[in-house]
């Protein structure tokens, strides 16, 4: 068979025609040389067909097109009378990318940039692909100041015309920085911007081993920024960055940078206007400017008051309001015209609001937590809050809101708040330890998304060394549609002190309550409530005479009618460990006549935490209680309030502050507690070390004080003598310092503290290690 080469290199070449072959009809195609390419692949790149005309030039094109598909090292046409042959050579395959010498960036990193590249296992080897895959990986290591680093590559044949593909990566040293000039400043020292920036030269020779002063171009970008802050926060309206010099060594190991800048003149606010359709009172906008005439001009104290008023626009229902301060340069003079430019668009209202991804919890929960309405204007307020309202209800895990503008209707939108659900309820078992209370077990059901209504269900049962309890509660948190809510609660609860630092005795109560809610806002409320207790005392040979001479009067039985109310305001950034905010709870209980003891107990517990930084917090705590008979009867000792040990003054032992009791047989002198309550404490909250996420553990230095008084003592049995002393004598308050820490581990909730007592006295009973475990599983 004989075969006509066509002149196709020289018609690629020289572009011009050149009659190597007449034209011909074609009657066949016939490709020679694939491998794994397909011949469809090839018929679709190659525009020329069967029973087609055609000449060089026609031809010539063709082979290009195949050979742009980039599949082909070679291609070659040939004639065979009146059939057209394609002879290709196909390129090579990767059958592997082998990567070695790289630390800084990982190898699915570097595969991934590779692959969008066009480099990748599987795809056909390109030597311009390949080199530009160099160039591009040896500048990702540039610009993290790395330029003495170098990337070589190398190919490897292997059989069916596969290779492999070697990449060996020498990372090389960051550059460090060996000086930074900064040129054209007057008005602020050298150090002074220096020590603005990030990046840092000349290290001292021990500090240097913490210094910054390794170069990388996001890093001066940054510095660049934040130079131009300093200044425009300063009143130099028209500072400006001329130039950037970065010089590298011969060697590349060092980094010169120079910036070169003009300050300007400093400039103060003559004059505040207002632009736009204000759509507020002029007066309302001036409220929100904190910038004033006469002060020192600042950017972004002007960006703060712009960024107030486009939310107060926000939420009187222009939800997309642009607010931008424009400054109006005096050039003659040194002041500064802020026009505040309002383009508040038009207002928006509420057409729809949609909840997606609760499956469980029915959509009238979610909506009677909306205090955006539908049909409303749409306030970017009201949709922040509702989406935290969802969020403290605790059944959801993620909770995000989305406002879509509704299609042909410009001034309506439908607010969206996709929910991802968590489960709200629990069948648990419980173990833990306390040194007040020894080992704790227990069970309990607990519902706070009952059949997705939204109303709480717990069973609960709990045993220790010293108590016994058993309870049942169900509360509705929306008994009527403005969030009134309603619960009840009845209760078994055996304590025997008998063991403990508390006076000898025991008693058995049983009873219950029915309450009601009253949400004042959004963080603060009351509550009110009516219960009934039987309460039965036990005493023993040891029982201290106080609590004998009471029985003796009083009897060992007692019904109590309570009546409760509370006011409650919490404000804390979180409800576990939190860092900011703060908490108040006023609380007031009684027993109302007909009861055999009648009494109030008023009792008030405050917390206020200052952020000092993302990690680091003060916090203050103040707890105080009263409580007093209404009538001649003595207030009665088991309703005292108690002080000591953990959540109380750490470093004493738990609730054994306060009077002592009157020793009776061969019992000791332990706490009677008191009718007043005083505690205090101050604790500096900081990071722990090493730990990522402290959301979950948290460590301070605290100072505690505490104590508890008898306003008047109890009487004791004739022959005994009481060295009880009436009164409230700050002087007696104790106090201790130590450690704290508190930790949600994945066993449970540990907290101890490690505490040493300032001024105990003789007979107190101090415990310097104290510690509380619980595990749910």
């Amino acid at each position: 068979m004989k075969l006509k080469t066509l002149g196709l290199a020289a018609l690629l070449l020289c572009g011009t025609p050149t009659a190597f072959a007449a034209p011909f009809t074609v009657s066949d195609i016939r490709v020679e040389g694939l491998q794994r390419v397909s011949a469809a692949s090839v018929f679709n790149a190659f525009p020329v067909s069967a029973s087609e005309r055609v000449d060089d030039r026609e031809l010539a094109d063709a082979a290009k097109k195949l050979f742009d598909t980039g599949l082909f090292e070679d291609v070659r046409l040939a004639r065979d009378g009146d059939v057209l042959v394609i002879h290709v050579v196909e390129r090579p395959s990767i059958a592997g990318i082998d990567i070695e010498g790289n630390s800084q960036i990982s190898d699915d990193d570097l595969r991934k940039g590779m692959k969008d590249a066009g480099l990748a296992e599987g795809q056909v080897l390109q030597r311009a692909t390949l080199e530009d895959v160099q160039r591009q990986l040896e500048q990702l290591y540039h610009a993290q100041g790395r330029y003495s680093a170098r990337i070589e590559t190398s190919v490897e044949p292997m059989e069916r015309n596969r290779v492999k593909v070697n990449i060996k990566v020498n990372e090389g040293a960051v550059a460090k920085i060996r000086q930074i000039n900064i040129v054209g400043n007057e008005a602020f020292s050298d150090d002074t911007l220096r020590g603005l920036l990030q990046l840092e030269d000349r290290p001292g020779w021990f500090f240097g081993w913490f210094s910054d002063d390794e170069y990388s171009r996001e890093k001066l970008s940054g510095d660049l920024e934040t130079l131009r802050s300093w200044y425009l926060d300063r009143g130099y309206v028209n500072f400006a960055i001329d130039s950037t010099q970065v010089a590298i060594s011969p060697d590349k190991s060092k980094i010169f940078v120079t910036i070169n800048v003009n300050e300007g003149k400093r400039y103060r606010i003559d004059r505040i206007k207002f632009a736009g359709d204000l759509k507020i009172s002029e007066s309302q906008a001036r409220k929100l400017i904190t910038a004033r005439s006469g002060e020192i001009y600042s950017r972004s104290t002007l960006t703060d008051s712009a960024e107030a008023l486009r939310q107060k626009l926000g939420a009187e229902g222009f939800a997309f309001a642009n607010v931008e301060s424009v400054p109006e340069v005096d050039e003659n003079g040194d002041t500064v015209d802020v026009t505040f430019m309002v383009e508040p668009g038009r207002r928006a209202y509420v057409r729809r609001i949609n909840f997606e991804g609760n499956t469980t919890t029915q959509d009238e929960v979610l909506r009677r937590e909306m205090t955006q309405m539908e049909g409303a204007p749409a306030s970017t307020d009201k949709i922040s809050q509702s989406k935290q309202r969802l969020e403290r209800l605790g059944f959801f895990k993620q909770v995000d809101v989305e406002t879509r503008p509704v299609p042909g209707e410009p001034d309506q939108v439908d607010v969206t708040y996709n929910v991802e659900e968590q489960p709200s309820g629990s069948i648990s078992a419980s173990v833990g330890f306390s040194q007040t209370a020894g080992v704790i077990y227990g069970a309990s059901l607990s519902q706070k998304n009952f059949l997705g209504t939204g109303n709480r269900v717990n069973i609960g049962a709990q045993r220790s060394d010293t108590y016994t309890k058993l309870n049942f509660g169900y509360t509705d948190p929306y008994w009527t549609l403005d969030g009134i809510s309603r619960g009840f609660n009845v209760f078994y609860r055996k304590t025997d002190y008998k063991n403990s630092d508390i006076s000898t005795y025991s008693t058995d109560a049983y009873g219950g309550n029915i309450n009601f809610g009253y949400p004042v806002n959004d963080i603060t409320r009351l509550n009110f409530g009516v219960g009934l207790e039987n309460l039965s005392i036990n005493t023993y040979s040891d029982t201290p005479a106080e609590i004998i001479e009471y029985v003796d009067g009083q009897g060992k039985d007692a019904i109590a009618y309570k009546l409760t109310a509370s006011w409650t305001r919490n404000n804390l950034d979180r409800g576990i460990l939190p860092t900011d905010g703060s908490y108040q709870r006023l609380s007031l209980e009684t027993a109302v006549p007909g009861s055999d003891a009648q009494y109030y107990k008023l009792r008030y517990r405050g917390q206020k935490l200052f952020e000092l930084s993302t990690d680091w917090s003060l916090k203050f705590s103040s707890t105080f209680g009263y409580a007093d008979t209404v009538g001649n009867d003595p207030y009665p000792f088991y309703e005292n309030f108690y002080a000591g040990g953990l959540g109380s003054v750490r470093g004493f032992s738990g609730n054994t502050l306060g009077p002592k009791t009157t020793r009776r047989g061969t019992g000791n002198n332990d706490t009677l507690g008191g009718n007043v309550l005083v505690e205090g404490s101050a604790e500096l909250i900081y990071p722990f070390p090493f730990v990522e996420d402290h959301r979950t553990l948290q460590t301070s230095v605290f100072l505690d004080a505490g104590n508890t008084y008898l306003t008047d003592c109890y009487d004791v049995p004739s022959g005994y003598s009481s060295s009880c002393e009436s009164g409230v004598q700050l002087d007696q308050l104790r106090y201790s310092a130590g450690l704290g820490l508190s930790w949600l581990t994945p066993v449970g909730p540990l907290t101890f503290s490690i505490a040493q007592p300032l001024n105990d006295k003789s007979g107190d009973d101090t415990q310097v290690f104290q510690f509380s475990l619980g595990q749910t599983f």
